[in-house]
């Protein structure tokens, strides 16, 4: 998919896990997990703000696009 979403980084550098993002973010775990493995087909806008708000970044910095054929994934 040429969408990549970017959540493992940004927990990373954030020391955040999962759990606690879901928790903040008032998203479960297994949509979160979802959106995270680029499994997703959609994305709400309050999603992404809620997002944005807790991991305190730009909508740029959780989806990238990136150059490839979206069948390969």
């Amino acid at each position: 998919m040429p969408i990549r979403v970017n959540l493992d980084r940004l927990l990373l550098q954030r020391n955040m896990t999962l759990a606690t993002l879901s928790e903040r973010v008032n998203i479960t775990q297994a949509n979160l997990s979802i959106l995270k493995t680029g499994k997703a087909r959609a994305v709400r806008f309050s999603t992404l703000d809620a997002l944005c708000r807790v991991l305190e970044c730009q909508p740029g910095e959780v989806l990238e696009w990136v150059d490839g054929d979206p069948d390969t994934d």
